[in-house]
């Protein structure tokens, strides 16, 4: 007897091959049959009534390394069909870190992913230093399936100390630097990320940026010792720039034998030859032998902040940034302050940055409002408020942001990556992997949820850029290729039962919506589900749509091609 059966399935296998009307049994965390009709009786019986089941989405870009310590459902992934999030992107993780070192990387971790700072203090128990012991404070309490990278930021700071944020490593520290990675893969690790981009909450480049490139070549050797994959945050706003360092990654990739990914690719009207220019020279490199995967997010970018924590949005304007770096009270007193107005206005209709030009101050939405007398205000653009008032955009913002003790919530809509037409392209190339989601991060900021519902309901069922089939394909066994996850991503006998049941019709991502669930009082916005009937984390039911999440913890650690050690 199988302890589950699902029949009458419209089975999406996840290999992007037509999909046909089955049933799968599971036992043991496992998929045992496939079949158009499966003999033998299960304990657990669920008629599907024909909608899609497909293998357990795979999200690649998340940023649950904090989360995680204290939710181990990953909340909400799963009710959006994600059943394995990968953690540990740009150079950051929570591990290895020692004790000393803590509140820095705390700090950048709250700057870079927006997290509160009283929600993370709140949830953060740091009783760890190395990635072993990292990983065992939540191993034991996981819902979903969690596979993590070692940050090279990371590294670097525990082999160099504070040195790491001034100059490049030593050939000694080099080398202490691959002992150290091949101790995080032995513990589980499944690969190495680093970053070109990235700033610290002192505007300086995280320490990952100062690595000489023979620093970068000797990890990927190591990684090359363990069939790993390498994670990159590349210029992506610069064509020039990033076509160079596809090359780069390149020449990584073949020298070691490794997968690189870089994350995101991204279209902008700014620069609307960057994703053709950048795909170009992606198969160029394959044509060449190497391994190099760009990764591309479905939805739109669509930022909304509050001055009371520091946001990205400004990072390019060096006197809105340094202003809302300060205390509170100082932010208010500059916010007032003639001269330092003055220098905003002009910043916020001066973009510093390419991707910056986008962000068009007049157009911000005021989406939340905290004072009684300012909520007809709500939803409405700053310019046309300010046109009825007499007054300048920017001005208004300041003025509304002072009023409400900064507290108020304006959003910048459809920033970029938002014409579907131009992606539909790239979004159904077989050599880009969906990713670039951030889940776990920004969750004051945007919603970064329901990039899976929003890749069937905009690219396959609005666009036809995709078949229900492909785009399963994409979210699954594509990615268990990519990242080496061999159990995982397909629905075939032996692999683990993950699964996603879900109406191919309805599913999409919902309105977004203010949710107070993190530690500290904090809250973030996010987009719950539709359409995701029932999900399944190694043969156990872990979220269906009529119970909400299931106090079932089945999730496992995942290592890639190798076994994380018990």
């Amino acid at each position: 007897m199988y302890q589950l059966k699902i029949t009458n399935a419209l089975v999406c296998d996840g290999s992007g091959s037509p999909a046909y009307r089955g049933d799968v049994a599971v036992q043991d965390g496992k998929i045992m049959a496939v079949g158009t009709r499966l003999d033998g009786d299960a304990a657990t019986v669920i008629d599907a009534q024909g909608r899609a089941l497909a293998p357990g989405f795979i999200d690649s870009h998340t940023h649950f390394d904090a989360q995680i310590t204290w939710d181990g459902l990953a909340t909400p992934s799963l009710e959006h069909g994600v059943t394995t999030v990968i953690n540990g992107n740009c150079s950051l993780t929570m591990a290895p870190v020692r004790a000393e070192h803590r509140a820095f990387v705390g700090a950048v971790f709250r700057q870079i992913e927006e997290m509160p700072a009283a929600a993370f203090d709140a949830g953060m128990q740091w009783n760890w230093e190395t990635f072993a012991e990292y990983l065992a404070t939540f191993r034991d309490n996981l819902g979903i399936n969690v596979a993590t990278l070692a940050g090279h930021s990371m590294l670097r700071l525990w082999v160099m100390g504070d040195a790491a944020r001034e100059r490049c490593a030593s050939a000694e520290e080099i080398e202490g630097m691959q002992q150290l990675l091949r101790q995080c893969l032995d513990a589980g690790a499944i690969g190495l990320s680093t970053s070109w981009v990235d700033i610290d909450h002192e505007h300086r480049p995280v320490p990952c940026r100062l690595a000489a490139p023979e620093e970068l070549d000797a990890l990927c050797a190591v990684l090359g010792e363990y069939g790993a994959v390498m994670q990159v945050v590349p210029e992506f706003w610069d064509p020039d720039l990033l076509c160079t360092r596809i090359d780069i990654l390149g020449e990584l990739s073949r020298r070691h034998g490794i997968t690189v990914t870089f994350s995101p690719l991204f279209d902008s009207n700014a620069t609307p030859d960057l994703v053709p220019r950048a795909l170009d020279r992606v198969r160029l490199q394959v044509a060449n032998g190497a391994r190099v995967v760009p990764q591309m997010q479905t939805r739109p970018i669509d930022v909304s902040f509050e001055f009371d924590v520091p946001t990205s949005v400004f990072s390019s304007r060096p006197t809105w940034w340094a202003t809302i770096l300060k205390p509170a009270g100082e932010t208010l007193r500059d916010f007032q302050d003639p001269e330092v107005r003055r220098q905003l206005v002009d910043e916020a209709y001066n973009g510093m940055h390419p991707i910056a030009m986008e962000v068009h101050f007049p157009d911000f939405l005021v989406s939340r409002c905290h004072l009684p007398g300012n909520k007809a205000l709500e939803g409405r653009r700053l310019k046309d408020i300010a046109e009825e008032r007499g007054c300048d955009p920017v001005e208004l913002m300041l003025d509304l942001a002072v009023e409400e003790q900064l507290r108020t919530r304006f959003s910048a809509v459809s920033v970029g990556h938002d014409n579907i037409s131009r992606i539909s392209g790239p979004i159904s190339d077989p050599l880009v992997q969906i990713g670039s989601g951030d889940g776990g991060a920004h969750v004051t900021r945007f919603a970064t949820y329901g990039d899976t519902g929003y890749l069937f309901s905009r690219f396959v069922r609005d666009a036809g850029a995709l078949t229900l089939e492909q785009a399963v394909y994409k979210l699954t066994g594509q990615i268990a290729d990519n990242w080496g996850l061999s159990d995982r991503g397909r629905i075939r006998p032996g692999q683990a039962a993950d699964l996603v049941l879900f109406d191919p019709e309805r599913i999409d991502r919902g309105p977004e919506i203010a949710v107070e669930d993190l530690p500290g009082e904090g809250y973030r916005y996010l987009r719950h589900a539709i359409g995701v009937e029932q999900v399944f984390v190694n043969g156990v039911t872990t979220y269906a749509a009529d119970g909400g999440y299931t106090q079932a913890r089945p999730g496992q650690l995942v290592a890639g091609r190798r076994q994380v050690a018990a």
